[in-house]
């Protein structure tokens, strides 16, 4: 086992934690607005414009076949510095002018830096542990879910006050935290040994401390009265650095026997790479009258993932859950402001229970390798259940409605999103996994536009002079939305009665 892999766990898990930056929009986006003078629609789109960002995450992964993973990593970085830097700067007036259209460049740049460091930290984490890489990833991105809650509790803790009036200070962590914790951890990302399979006690550790971090992230929220608590919540993120701590003994024992490790590490490498072609192509192809028939599980390219009718179901059940999960997060700031509660206690419990639903597919994918395996496409239809319930419930007034339905919205749709990172490979193959979900990810920008533009366009004809307060602002946008999620819940149980059988055989 090579403890720098251990290390670069941790930096994966620091780098994801701060990544999320376009997660603290809602904090901003009701002075944005004033700044701008713009209409709901205008700052829907700017919104929009960071999801977009996300079309063009394909030339990070084209660049990491060529560049070393640091460099890819400092890309993406500086793409975010600059894009947040010039925002900052005109939000604090350095800069008298910057056009809708220029802002609307700039919010695409920086939700393309994401895609950068998330390429990395992908990467990062199925070359240092190939063997366990689902879950690694689940316990990674989760993080990633809790980024606006650390990025609130920063600006708390520099400010010195629970509910800073000036929201700039987003802007500015959003530009200067991602270059710096990049140019400190990038010695943490060259190649190293991976780790092998039999060693899950690490793995396990650091699952408790993110189930413990996302506990206190939820109490801290509720409690909401000192800014030593937040200060505690930065702490406890940073407290994942024990596990390389724990394995500095194993490494020094290894080291005495390390000619006799390395050979069982190439074996049991070896053993996970039969296991991974045995299940793909067990039953890859059959004749059919003359045509091969491409089945759920197979290998899928781009040619038969769009004539295949369960892709399809599986681009609408996303487009219906996870990412319309992503537009109410979006619209938290307007939503908290409508309702008169603050914007920093909704965009932390949206926060902190998108860090558990991310969480969750960790033990999924340990489940999942087991006998008693859990279809995925189950899941997510379990998820949207709730998901679809908690829009109607947003229809009562009462804030207690509203920060539950905030939470179970943000469990579940974060849940969804980290599922389908490996349901993408386990319906359509892990060949071609980097093209095909770049493809289903692909209805975030569209998701985003028209869900996001619904609910704007509901707002403007509610308010006066660009500002709508009461719970009627939003109140068609809940109903819609429900009914959107609602048909996608049916979906989801459509996609999972097509492919249980199949999945079942693989």
């Amino acid at each position: 086992m090579s403890l720098l892999s251990w290390l670069s766990l941790v930096a994966i898990i620091w780098l994801q934690s701060i990544n999320g930056t376009n997660s603290d929009f809602p904090a901003y986006s009701s002075q944005l607005k004033l700044r701008l003078s713009i209409s709901q629609v205008q700052l829907n789109n700017l919104a929009v414009a960071s999801d977009a960002g996300k079309l063009f995450g394909w030339i990070s992964g084209m660049a990491a076949r060529f560049l070393p993973l640091p460099v890819v990593l400092s890309i993406g970085a500086s793409l975010g510095l600059i894009s947040y830097g010039i925002e900052y700067l005109f939000m604090v007036n350095k800069i008298s002018h910057i056009s809708y259209t220029g802002f609307f460049l700039l919010n695409m740049m920086a939700g393309n830096s994401i895609c950068w460091i998330n390429t990395v930290c992908y990467l990062a984490s199925m070359e240092k542990f190939p063997a366990d890489n689902g879950i690694v990833v689940g316990l990674a991105t989760s993080y990633q879910g809790l980024s606006a809650k650390v990025y609130i509790a920063l600006a708390q803790v520099i400010l010195g006050t629970k509910q800073p009036k000036n929201k700039s200070i987003y802007l500015l962590l959003n530009s200067v935290l991602p270059i710096l914790a990049s140019f400190i951890l990038m010695p943490f990302f060259k190649e190293t040994k991976p780790v092998v399979s039999v060693n899950r006690r690490g793995l396990g550790t650091m699952f408790v401390i993110a189930c413990l971090t996302g506990a206190y992230a939820v109490c801290e929220t509720m409690v909401n009265t000192k800014r030593v608590l937040s200060l505690i919540l930065l702490a406890m993120v940073i407290l994942v650095c024990i596990v390389p701590v724990m394995k500095v003994g194993e490494w020094l024992r290894e080291r005495a026997c390390k000619p006799m490790r390395v050979t069982g590490e190439l074996q049991m490498s070896t053993g996970v790479v039969v296991l991974v072609e045995d299940n793909i192509n067990g039953d890859a192809m059959e004749e059919e009258s003359g045509m091969k028939v491409v089945r759920v599980g197979d290998e899928h390219g781009v040619r038969e993932l769009v004539k295949s009718v369960d892709f399809w179901l599986y681009f609408l059940v996303y487009l219906s859950g996870a990412t319309l999960g992503l537009v109410y997060g979006n619209n938290l700031g307007q939503i908290a402001e409508s309702r008169g509660v603050s914007e920093a206690i909704l965009v932390s419990i949206s926060s902190s229970f998108v860090f558990f639903g991310k969480l969750s597919s960790a033990p999924l994918s340990a489940l999942s390798r087991t006998r008693y395996m859990i279809s995925r496409p189950a899941t997510v239809a379990v998820l949207m259940a709730p998901m679809a319930g908690s829009f109607f419930l947003l229809l009562n007034n009462s804030n207690a409605c509203l920060f539950i339905s905030t939470a179970i919205m943000a469990m579940s749709s974060g849940a969804i999103t980290s599922i389908a990172v490996s349901m993408t490979s386990e319906l359509f193959g892990p060949k071609n996994f980097g093209v095909n979900h770049n493809i289903v990810v692909a209805n975030i920008p569209v998701g985003s536009f028209l869900f996001g533009y619904l609910a704007a366009w509901f707002y403007d004809a509610q308010g006066a002079h660009g500002l709508c307060m009461g719970s009627k602002c939003y109140q068609k946008a809940f109903i819609a939305w429900g009914s959107i999620c609602s048909v996608g819940t049916i979906l989801s149980f459509v996609l999972y009665y097509r492919t249980r059988r199949s999945l079942m055989k693989n």
